[in-house]
């Protein structure tokens, strides 16, 4: 190899190595501003949700957290204080688990489709699965405990569509 071919060589390393340097580093810009994204799926999920949730979603956030039984699902308002948004959430918790324990799952397909993530297994859990509400001050929580494992994982592939649909709205 004479020296001319070595030297442009290097020199198209070079080329490379910094234009893949920018590249990489242009997605890893620290932008201190962050913007929420929603997707048209959420907005949609949102539209739909404020007509079966008596609660205002931008007052309000979800809790879904995963355990080994199943999980436990927390709708708690984003100011304890508001008496109005507590008791709406309340409300609504408590009819939503009498409705759940009988294996209706109209609300959440209404909200989410009816391809959404479980809600067959979970409508057609027939008793397999024990449902329990409890309130609290700033809202409430549903406990939802099985030991069938297709249940626990239908609850959980559940969980995983209501956190992506409601966005910024829900939490893990």
């Amino acid at each position: 190899m004479n020296r001319p071919d070595r030297h442009s060589r290097t020199r198209t390393l070079l080329m490379v190595a910094a234009t893949a340097t920018i590249t990489l580093s242009s997605g890893c810009a620290d932008d201190s501003t962050p913007t929420p994204v929603t997707s048209s799926r959420q907005a949609e999920v949102a539209e739909r949700g404020a007509k079966v949730m008596p609660f205002d979603l931008e007052r309000t956030t979800h809790q879904f957290t995963k355990s080994g039984s199943g999980g436990v699902q927390t709708v708690t308002a984003d100011d304890p204080q508001n008496a109005n948004q507590v008791a709406l959430i309340q409300q609504h918790l408590h009819e939503e688990t009498s409705r759940f324990r009988r294996g209706d799952f109209t609300d959440p397909a209404t909200i989410h489709g009816n391809q959404m993530p479980g809600l067959q297994a979970l409508r057609a859990h027939g008793g397999r699965i024990t449902i329990d509400y409890e309130t609290t001050p700033d809202g409430g929580h549903v406990t939802y405990t099985t030991s069938d494992t297709d249940l626990r994982n239908a609850l959980h592939h559940w969980f995983d569509a209501q956190v992506s649909d409601h966005g910024e709205h829900a939490t893990r």
